[in-house]
């Protein structure tokens, strides 16, 4: 990331969410926040989608305070629905910010 976009990577999310004791010393050594999130569903398999409305509806139900949302690139759903999820939720009180 630094060589090809001049951008150094501060955070970790283990794959699938699976990590180990081991994992977590090591990211943390190599300098690494690890984070995991509060909100996932099925979305990396491309042909599973549910609809962009049905996405919408999905993310913007599940809004707490302190949210971290896992969402794939992949899907077609996230996609349509990103803007209007990002929309909402500033309606409703809700701020970005990458974590500390």
């Amino acid at each position: 990331m630094a060589e090809q976009f001049s951008y150094t990577m501060t955070l970790f999310r283990p794959p699938c969410g699976e990590f180990s004791e081991q994992m977590l010393a090591n990211v943390q050594l190599m300098g690494y926040k690890t984070l995991f999130w509060s909100f996932a569903y099925k979305d990396w398999d491309k042909d599973g989608g549910i609809g962009a409305e049905a996405a919408l509806e999905k993310t913007t139900g599940a809004l707490h305070d302190g949210a971290i949302y896992l969402l794939h690139a992949v899907s077609p759903d996230n996609a349509a629905m990103l803007g209007d999820f990002i929309d909402t939720a500033r309606q409703q009180g809700y701020e970005f910010y990458l974590p500390v």
